[in-house]
C-alpha cells in the first residue's frame, strides 16, 4: 500500500513540475492542453510511422498469399506430372501437348517489294491504334 502511495506522490509531483514549467514558459504548449508540444509532435510522428508500417505489412502479406497460391498451383501440376513419370518407366510413349493452331509452312522463295513492305507496316500501325 505504501508503495502505491509513493508512486502516486511521485506522479503528482512530476505533473506539478510540468504544469509549473508550462506556466513559466520553459515548456512550450501552444494549444493550452497541458501536454507539451514536443510530446504531441513525437506522438504524431509515431502514428505516421505505425501507419506506414501497417501498410507495408499488409502489402507483404498479400504478396505472400499470392506466392502461396502459386506454390499450390505448382504442387497440383507436379502431382499430375508424377503420373507421366510412372508411364515413362513402363515404356509408353510421351503424349505431350497438342498445338493450339497449325503453324503455316514457310516459303523462302517469295520476293516482297518495298511497296508491299510499306503497305504491311502501315496496316500494322493502323491495327495497333
Amino acid at each position: 500500500m505504501k508503495t502505491l502511495l509513493i508512486i502516486l506522490l511521485l506522479l503528482a509531483i512530476g505533473a506539478a513540475v510540468v504544469v509549473f514549467l508550462i506556466k513559466k514558459g520553459k515548456i512550450k504548449d501552444d494549444d493550452g492542453d497541458f501536454i507539451p508540444d514536443v510530446i504531441e509532435d513525437k506522438v504524431d510522428d509515431v502514428k505516421v510511422k505505425v501507419q506506414k508500417t501497417t501498410q507495408e505489412v499488409k502489402r507483404r502479406a498479400k504478396r505472400v498469399k499470392e506466392e502461396l497460391s502459386d506454390i499450390k498451383d505448382a504442387a497440383k501440376n507436379l502431382a499430375d506430372q508424377t503420373g507421366d513419370v510412372v508411364e515413362a518407366v513402363k515404356g509408353t510413349s510421351r503424349k505431350g501437348r497438342k498445338p493450339s493452331k497449325p503453324t503455316p509452312k514457310k516459303t523462302s522463295n517469295v520476293v516482297i517489294t518495298d511497296e508491299e513492305v510499306a503497305l504491311r507496316e502501315a496496316a500494322d500501325r493502323k491495327d495497333r491504334l
